[in-house]
């Protein structure tokens, strides 16, 4: 059997609890990767914003200054 990368019935109660609507077939999928993207760019700013910084590798800190701007951007 293969392994998920997460567990789908748990991620779809925990949506459907907090939408109180009903939810298609793959929407845990979708939710999944929406997240994947929205991780990949924040650690893509993060390390351009830490290069520009002189910062040799990422931290907390360049993570925090671009969050709100890529936070904004996956907004839906």
């Amino acid at each position: 059997m293969a392994q998920t990368l997460y567990p789908r019935g748990t991620v779809k109660k925990i949506v459907k609890a907090h939408s109180n609507r009903q939810l298609s077939k793959n929407v845990d999928i979708l939710i999944y990767l929406n997240y994947a993207l929205f991780m990949q760019e924040l650690i893509n700013e993060a390390s351009i914003k830490s290069k520009q910084s002189g910062e040799r590798g990422i931290s907390a800190r360049s993570v925090r200054r671009v969050s709100e701007r890529v936070l904004r951007g996956h907004k839906g």
